[in-house]
């Protein structure tokens, strides 16, 4: 279905207890006892566009339906529509082929038109209500959100049980979290992305005491040990243990990803009955590489908690 409608510290001071990975052994969706249960929600988070939050976003919806959970999605990018889109793609393949894919609850909840004093408040009110319709009668609401800052983004942030924040593996997605010193690779500031998120933690935590677990995903790994792919390492672990989140690697630089969109398929989908692709060894590292996202997100047990972070 597709509808359209304080006094904390950690990043900026003293080590905050509850943020960042002290939130992953929630991510395993069987521990909740059935009359205590409530959606767990993902945020696909980044500031910059082309880092792959909308294809891991469907791969996350398509794995977690398959695994047999209840999935709502929410899409807040309503310019590009990504994963809108991408389900109503998925929509038109199973009229055609007459297929009984999964397909989620979604929501495309879109910008106001009001004027900027009245926005903010009609976009929190829209998102909560898009959100409040799913929570209760799933197991997970996977969220969207847009490659820039927007009112509709932070406020889908502030809700995250898990953030994730796939990046492409190189220092210009990497500048978006903290400017990094060139020579030395030592973290000068946070930057742009990150500091929003901090933002969105202590919103949440004054909001209803808890913390967000945010993942970063590296996608496009370079397959050899290049130069550029160990200093991203350097980077990334001192980041890590500085701001708080955990590392997974993500998806590979593959056509195939880009190719199944106008589908509306996943490589999930590939052995169903009915879909004539054979599987490379291309698709097979693919899906390799979704189930990898869906065990750091936690689907089937919960993953190494990393150690908190630490005061900038």
């Amino acid at each position: 279905m597709i509808s359209d409608s304080t006094g904390q510290t950690g990043l900026f001071g003293a080590a905050d207890p509850d943020s960042g990975p002290h939130g992953a052994s929630a991510a395993n969706f069987d521990t909740a006892p059935a009359a205590q249960q409530r959606a767990r929600i993902i945020v696909l988070g980044n500031e910059k566009g082309g880092s792959g939050k909308s294809t891991v976003a469907m791969h996350l919806v398509v794995g977690l339906l398959r695994e047999g959970l209840k999935v709502g999605s929410i899409d807040v990018d309503s310019r590009q529509a990504t994963l809108t889109r991408y389900l109503e793609n998925r929509a038109q393949t199973m009229e055609r082929l007459k297929l009984p894919l999964p397909l989620p609850d979604h929501r495309l909840v879109t910008r106001s038109k009001l004027a900027p004093s009245e926005a903010v408040a009609d976009e929190t009110q829209r998102f909560e209500a898009a959100l409040g319709e799913l929570v209760s009668g799933h197991d997970v609401v996977v969220i969207d959100t847009p490659g820039s800052d927007q009112t509709l983004s932070r406020v889908a942030h502030s809700y995250a049980d898990t953030l994730v924040t796939p990046m492409n593996d190189s220092f210009i997605d990497l500048d978006l979290i903290a400017k990094v010193e060139p020579v030395t690779l030592k973290i000068i500031c946070p930057s742009a992305y990150s500091a929003m998120v901090w933002d969105q933690k202590k919103v949440r935590a004054k909001r209803d005491g808890k913390s967000i677990d945010w993942l970063v995903l590296r996608n496009r790994l370079a397959s050899v040990e290049a130069r550029n792919k160990k200093n991203m390492t350097q980077a990334l672990d001192a980041l890590a243990k500085r701001f708080g989140f955990r590392q997974a690697a993500g998806l590979g630089d593959r056509v195939v990803f880009r190719e199944l969109f106008l589908a509306g398929l996943t490589l999930l989908d590939l052995r169903e009955r009915g879909i004539v692709t054979p599987l490379t060894m291309s698709h097979i590292a693919g899906r390799q590489e979704i189930r990898a996202i869906l065990h750091a997100v936690g689907v089937r047990e919960a993953p190494e908690p990393a150690p908190p972070p630490t005061a900038l």
